[in-house]
């Protein structure tokens, strides 16, 4: 039987966010992009790793999101496509 743990620290590290077309403040999308991603790597992990470390270089085919939402709302959104990229959704290319 073996033990199912989960990892003792997660690391994310994202080089850029490229937002074309959309006229939201980056930095409070940054942070609503931040703090969406930490809760939902604490919440569901990050499936990819879930045999050991990954390095992802791009995450593609992830959903496309509207122009007029809110810094606060583009920023939990993106978090929401790139956690589901991170989920084994979409193309990933390490």
């Amino acid at each position: 039987m073996g033990v199912n743990r989960r990892p003792s620290a997660i690391r994310v590290e994202i080089g850029a966010l490229v937002l074309d077309g959309f006229h939201a403040d980056p930095a409070h999308v940054s942070a609503a992009f931040e703090r969406e991603l930490a809760r939902l790597v604490r919440q569901h992990g990050v499936p990819l790793a879930a045999n050991g470390a990954v390095t992802v270089t791009a995450l593609t085919g992830l959903p496309p999101l509207p122009a007029g939402l809110s810094a606060r709302r583009l920023g939990q959104e993106l978090a929401r496509a790139v956690h589901e990229g991170l989920s084994g959704h979409g193309e990933v290319t390490p």
